[in-house]
């Protein structure tokens, strides 16, 4: 069973009044470094991808610095982390894909976006939700684990499906905020052993 919509929406906005104002923890100073951190965490943790970024975006400040290097001399950067030669060799390619392509810009359409070598849909609603604040809503591993919970999605939802139901129950311009907002939640509340939800979160 899952809620209704109104109770579904009642739930998620109770979620953003505790988290109202958080961000995205990576760390980024421009929208191609927010691309390279997506893409580097997936699998891992923002953290991790925090400690290697430094020292990786000081050495290939641009796309064209990726483009010209090879995946050999991205991967001792990024070693740490999950999958570290499928990310190296991803992000080579689509550095190349941005500086012949797109002028070495970021693009800011989900099309666009999903072209680029290991950019799937997820990481392009990122990009688009903070570094474009174009209304997208990500589902990650915390955003699915909190709307199954709280049974605002069925149990067996894909991240497409989460996707349309949260966009249909919540308004186009909470949609940037609920993402962030759900992801705390999940790290500090709902979390997948000992869930305090019910301390937080009531419905009538």
């Amino acid at each position: 069973m899952v809620l209704s919509k109104k109770k579904a929406r009642d739930v998620l906005e109770q979620i953003i009044a505790l988290y109202p104002d958080v961000k995205t923890i990576l760390t980024y100073r421009n929208n191609f470094e927010l691309l390279i951190a997506v893409l580097l965490s997936a699998q891992t943790t923002d953290i991790a991808v925090n400690k290697v970024t430094p020292a990786l975006f000081e050495r290939f400040p641009t796309p064209k610095d990726f483009a010209i290097a090879s995946p050999e001399e991205i991967e001792p950067y990024i070693k740490t982390i999950g999958l570290y030669r499928n990310k190296a060799k991803h992000i080579y390619q689509c550095a190349n894909q941005l500086v012949e392509q797109f002028n070495g810009e970021i693009p800011h359409t989900r099309p666009e976006l999903e072209s680029l070598a290991g950019v799937g849909r997820k990481t392009a609603n990122v990009v688009l939700s903070v570094g474009f604040d174009i209304p997208a809503f990500p589902v990650d591993t915390h955003v699915s684990r909190v709307c199954k919970h709280h049974k605002i999605v069925p149990q067996n939802a894909t991240p497409l499906q989460i996707e349309k139901i949260v966009t249909g129950i919540l308004p186009r311009e909470l949609w940037n905020q609920a993402h962030h907002s759900i992801i705390f939640f999940g790290r500090n509340i709902c979390s997948p052993r000992n869930p305090k939800c019910d301390e937080y979160i009531h419905i009538d």
